[in-house]
């Protein structure tokens, strides 16, 4: 009997604990709706809007029929009658040009038709193979409008970036999931236990300001995400087959590494300065896990989600951080494409530092 007074006794002061805490207690519920509702459009989606350049090969007097019946029938391809169209097409003066435009990743494949002269008549298609998935539909797509024209010419397919595993496509997305697995797990913990512990009121008491406080967590998080990051490309050069080619891409993956992980850090401690108990920013972060790393196109392209989702990429830092390292290491690509992902990103890092300072000023006052 003693036994199961004392077990009674122990059931029932974790009972009110748990009772205590609402906030835990919906978002111990909630997170499962979420999962459902982010997780399963995000991976199940009808990929849509893949951006396909044709031209007509040069010399050329006239359009061919075989031409203007394939790019007709692109731009009407649907996967299913009561589905949206899934190429978008545009027509390119010159090859170069859509080459051009395919290299900078403005579109993910051109198709290259012959001319009205005699001579090869092969179809050339030129693909971003660091894509999962949207190469292989668009293979399918091209042949099945050309083959709906009732010609025979041959589909030549050409890989712009060789022959991408998934195994390469999300170990680029690795090295971000261990940015924020770090960074959710190091200083954001740690400045809640301080909390916990009475610390955080010790540094009232000296001469540092409380910008500096904020700044010196999210400084000591960065070290510890970008070191995180880097050991992980490492392991990805290594396990993965991705090659570095040059010192200059090098430079750049560690300037991205660099900023992303100064805007997640400060982001996920400007989160832990509005709790007090590790269980409460436990949730919330997990909940910021999920719709951050699910949006980002790690796992599936971006492409291939809802609309309403695909929206979260624009406010996403991790979105431009996979886009960014993938042009890198996948693509070989430089500033030129890159560029806006790093201004995405640079003031992403610089509204999340402002929002951390502001936030833990306001917590501790």
């Amino acid at each position: 009997m003693t036994m199961i007074r004392g077990a009674v006794a122990i059931f029932r002061r974790d009972m009110k604990k748990f009772i205590s805490t609402p906030y835990v207690i919906i978002f111990t519920l909630f997170m499962p709706i979420m999962y459902l509702i982010i997780f399963g459009n995000a991976m199940g989606g009808t990929i849509t809007n893949i951006h396909i350049g044709v031209v007509q090969a040069e010399p050329y007097t006239i359009e061919t029929p075989l031409f203007t019946s394939t790019v007709e029938a692109l731009r009407n391809f649907r996967s299913a009658p009561d589905k949206p169209t899934i190429f978008v097409v545009t027509v390119y003066p010159t090859e170069a040009l859509a080459k051009q435009a395919l290299a900078d990743g403005q579109i993910s494949g051109a198709a290259i038709f012959p001319s009205t002269l005699p001579g090869d008549n092969t179809i050339r298609v030129y693909e971003d193979s660091s894509d999962y998935m949207v190469p292989t539909l668009m293979e399918g797509g091209i042949t099945a409008a050309v083959a709906a024209t009732g010609t025979q010419n041959p589909v030549e397919i050409n890989k712009l970036y060789g022959k991408i595993e998934y195994f390469q496509f999300f170990g680029v997305g690795v090295i971000v999931m261990a940015i924020f697995m770090t960074t959710m797990m190091g200083g954001a913990f740690a400045l809640i236990r301080d909390r916990e512990n009475g610390i955080i009121e010790g540094y009232l008491v000296t001469p540092v300001k409380r910008s500096s406080i904020i700044l010196g967590i999210i400084g000591s998080g960065t070290v510890r995400a970008f070191l995180a990051g880097f050991i992980i490309v490492i392991v990805d050069v290594l396990i993965t087959g991705i090659v570095i080619r040059t010192i200059d891409q090098f430079l750049l993956v560690l300037l991205v590494l660099v900023i992303s992980c100064i805007g997640v850090t400060a982001l996920v401690v400007s989160v832990a300065s509005r709790f007090n108990t590790q269980q409460e920013y436990a949730s919330t972060v997990a909940f910021f896990n999920l719709i951050l790393f699910m949006t980002s196109g790690a796992f599936y392209p971006t492409i291939g989600m809802p609309d309403w989702l695909r929206w979260i990429t624009v406010i996403n830092p991790e979105y431009y951080t996979v886009h960014a390292l993938r042009s890198i290491l996948l693509r070989g690509q430089g500033l030129n494409v890159i560029g806006y992902d790093l201004l995405a990103l640079f003031i992403f890092s610089t509204a999340a530092i402002i929002l951390g300072i502001t936030t833990y000023k306001r917590t501790i006052e």
